[in-house]
């Protein structure tokens, strides 16, 4: 189980849902054959909010986390899924207990 993660919220804007999901495939795509402490990557999407999306990854370790977003290609990559949205935010988070 991971203890460290990385999450987005977004906010796509209207018609462009299905190359937002492709292009952030795409993203992850890169992110997992390049930083392979990258364990799982999901993408959901909000049922009653159209064009709104959650992701979130979990990752073995932080400093893994920091290497892939200090990446030049990061960037490109994740650039390439904003210019598709309203509105962006994102966040790391660390696992503080578990049920």
């Amino acid at each position: 189980m991971a203890d460290h993660y990385a999450s987005g919220t977004w906010q796509v804007k209207q018609g462009n849902d299905q190359e937002f999901v492709d292009r952030w495939t795409e993203f992850l795509q890169w992110s997992r054959a390049n930083y392979p402490s990258i364990l799982v990557a999901n993408l959901i999407r909000d049922r009653r909010v159209a064009g709104h999306y959650v992701s979130f990854a979990e990752w073995t370790d932080e400093a893994s986390r920091d290497a892939w977003k200090q990446n030049p290609e990061f960037m490109t990559h994740f650039d390439a899924c904003v210019a598709l949205c309203e509105h962006m935010s994102g966040a790391d988070f660390d696992r503080v207990a578990t049920v």
